[in-house]
């Protein structure tokens, strides 16, 4: 009997040791994000329709890669992937979780198809995923499907049954986006050459293992598609292709020098250690498995964009169509309307090359069109540009993105409606007599609030850079959140262009472009991020203010159904980006230990939602929502993106090192399990305030938070 206790506690050890162990890499699920919810308790309302979830991809990518190589379950759908389907219709070779790109879908296939019919059932039993790996086995084939990729090429294994005649079809004529032209030829007999145009124009060249036999295509009506059929033999069929935005010539240049003459073993592995090598920058230690599983999931999903859009040898096409090649790496724009409130920062923490090549890419698309290019709303390239620089960026031309970031908020061009803004201080809304969700003018809240905070974001730059005219001027501009603020109601509300107020006003009700973008009135009245003691004024004192904050955190959404307003506590809503940084809100306020209560709740919730376990609250947005849980699970938090400093939080873990890239690392230590901090010491001084600036985070020393 004691030696068997003695087996029982050997074999304790081995696991908490295996545990402890574990890698950082490991802990990621590339399935997570992907579930959507239909449950109305996670929802807030009774679904009519499918949600969006958070809409991301499963597939084999690397860091801020040119190639996401993902199954396609639905097209027009996301990044093309949804948990709950059953059926495959190819796999992708881009993907971000909006509804564009998904380009040059590729499907296995053998025995009869036609070009209406060659999706294939698959289960997730017979399903894995890796960072750098997928692998899915197609039902109605019997063939098993693995994928990994580098930054610019994509590696395809396909094993099919012995004796089955091996196919290869390419519908270039779909993708998420309208296709407008497509092409694919012979070019040898194992290689086979092509581009798509939709939204952009993707150009491949593709080597296999098995001879080629032809080109053969399917048609249907107008439609053809074309099919590759290979040389049967008697080992996994492998397809090894080089991408490019330039040229064939190009993509075969990246294939070369990236991918070709390497085994499929040796590009996986290559892969892992990719991400390895990212995600093992941030060490945590305590926490459930649970957690650090959420984390890293987290952590990884929130490096996959901006997406390359360079070869190797430095070439990209610019956004007036010319091939240049400038010695920086090129990205597509980030989503600036999501990521700059924390993403953003974390890409510049972690990778800054890459976060100076990002905003090298803006700069160029600004110079050509003569406005800093921005994403969906707001101008926010100038929180992000600012934050940037303030926090030691400065690989990039900062007098030159000043001119563009001074002439957006200037001159009508990127900020649409600037020039009343400009004038009366606010956007004038217009008066609808029945407005719905779907109501399409102007969005005059959002947009005077987000222009304020944008000026703010300029004005610090300005004062950086010693335009004290510039700086004067936007700093007055960033007090003009009050022209939006009701008394009566105590809410950002609609105005006229004769100063009334919209009279037809319901604080709960939820709009996509009316009065607010993708919010109601409650999620969008406390966005004052460089001035919260102003919006604290407002309100006539720190206790009214408390109060309201209470009722945002408990009055009940009232069921209104929207596809991208979902997961609530109160009123605030999770899944979306809006009001994500309102929990910090009860700091100014000493009620510290009420934040931390909303941020534990909210990262013990809403990120594993559903019956998989497998649903964010909402749409990732290209990493926002996974990046809050980083750092917050980290203990801190950049309140005011522009600034170069962090709000400090309790958190989850009792130990958190980050490696930054000046190789010192910056450690966080958590000592008791209480919701209140009694006290923050960095380095052997008491932090009085609750916030802890870049500059003393990147000494690399120790953050001690003591709680109650």
């Amino acid at each position: 009997m004691k030696k068997f206790l003695f087996i029982i506690f050997l074999s304790m050890l081995v696991v908490q040791h295996l545990r402890a162990q574990k890698s950082p890499v490991n802990y990621v699920n590339p399935l997570l994000g992907t579930a959507t919810l239909w449950d109305p308790k996670d929802l807030g309302f009774v679904p009519t329709h499918r949600t969006w979830g958070a809409e991301v991809f499963p597939g084999a990518s690397l860091p801020n890669a040119m190639v996401q190589l993902s199954p396609v379950t639905q097209f027009h759908s996301g990044s093309g992937y949804q948990y709950e389907d059953t059926v495959i219709y190819g796999f992708i070779h881009t993907s971000k979780g909006h509804w564009n790109l998904c380009n040059i879908p590729l499907m296995p296939a053998t025995g009869n198809i036609d070009a209406d019919d060659y999706k294939s059932s698959f289960s997730h039993k017979n399903e894995s995923a890796h960072p750098g790996y997928y692998q899915v086995y197609l039902e109605r084939y019997g063939i098993n499907a693995e994928l990994t990729s580098t930054l610019r090429c994509a590696f395809h294994k396909y094993t099919f049954k012995q004796g089955a005649a091996k196919k290869l079809i390419a519908d270039l004529a779909l993708s998420n986006e309208r296709v407008r032209s497509w092409d694919i030829r012979l070019e040898g007999e194992n290689v086979f050459t092509g581009f798509q145009q939709a939204g952009e124009k993707m150009y491949f060249y593709a080597v296999t293992n098995h001879k080629i036999k032809n080109i053969d295509s399917l048609k249907k009506g107008k439609k053809t598609v074309p099919v590759i059929n290979f040389v049967d033999e008697n080992k996994p069929l492998e397809i090894q292709i080089g991408f490019s935005f330039v040229s064939v010539k190009n993509a075969k240049e990246n294939l070369d020098k990236e991918m070709l003459g390497k085994s499929f073993q040796q590009v996986r592995n290559e892969a892992t250690q990719t991400w390895s090598n990212l995600l093992s920058k941030i060490s945590v230690a305590g926490g459930t498995e649970r957690q650090k599983g959420i984390f890293y999931s987290c952590l990884y999903r929130s490096f996959l964009w901006p997406a390359l859009r360079s070869d190797i040898n430095g070439d990209f096409t610019d956004i007036s169509g010319k091939v240049v090649n400038k010695g920086f790496n090129y990205y597509t724009e980030p989503s600036l309307w999501d990521d700059y409130r924390n993403k953003l920062i974390l890409l510049g923490l972690l990778s800054p090359k890459v976060t100076n090549d990002v905003i090298k890419s803006l700069i160029d698309k600004g110079n050509i069109n003569g406005f800093m290019p921005t994403f969906f709303h707001g101008d926010h390239a100038s929180v992000f540009i600012t934050g940037s620089y303030l926090r030691g960026l400065r690989d990039f031309d900062v007098n030159n993105a000043y001119k563009l970031m001074l002439k957006n908020a200037t001159v009508e061009g990127t900020r649409k409606y600037v020039d009343e803004y400009n004038t009366k201080g606010y956007i004038s809304e217009l008066e609808v007599a029945n407005p719905v969700t779907e109501t399409v003018t102007k969005a005059a809240v959002t947009k005077t609030l987000e222009y304020a905070y944008d000026d703010y974001a300029v004005a610090q730059l300005a004062r950086e850079l010693k335009d004290t005219a510039n700086y004067r001027m936007l700093m007055k501009r960033t007090g003009n959140y009050k022209n939006v603020f009701d008394p009566s109601t105590g809410f950002m509300r609609g105005r006229l262009a004769n100063g009334d107020w919209v009279k037809n006003f319901n604080p709960y009700y939820p709009y996509y472009e009316y009065m607010y973008r993708e919010a109601n009135a409650w999620q969008s009245s406390f966005f004052v991020p460089h001035d919260v003691n102003g919006l604290i004024g407002l309100y006539k004192g720190k206790h009214a203010f408390e109060l309201k904050l209470d009722s945002l955190f408990s009055i009940p959404w009232k069921g209104y159904e929207a596809y991208n307003i979902s997961g609530f506590i109160g009123q605030y809503c999770q899944g979306n980006q809006p009001d994500h940084s309102y929990p910090f809100l009860y700091y100014f306020v000493d009620k510290q230990q009420k934040s931390q209560v909303l941020l534990d709740s909210i990262m013990n919730h809403f990120y594993d939602l559903g019956k998989d376990k497998l649903a964010y609250a909402g749409m990732d947005d290209a990493g926002e929502m996974s990046s809050w849980y980083v750092f917050n699970a980290m203990g801190f938090y950049p309140f005011s993106p522009a600034d170069p400093k962090y709000i400090v939080s309790v958190p989850l873990f009792n130990k958190v090192s980050i490696t930054l890239d000046n190789q010192k690392v910056y450690t966080i230590v958590k000592k008791n399990q209480g919701k209140k901090i009694s006290s923050i010491n960095y380095s052997g001084k008491i932090i009085k305030d609750y916030f802890i600036t870049d500059k003393d985070l990147k000494q690399g020393k120790q953050l001690i938070i003591t709680t109650q």
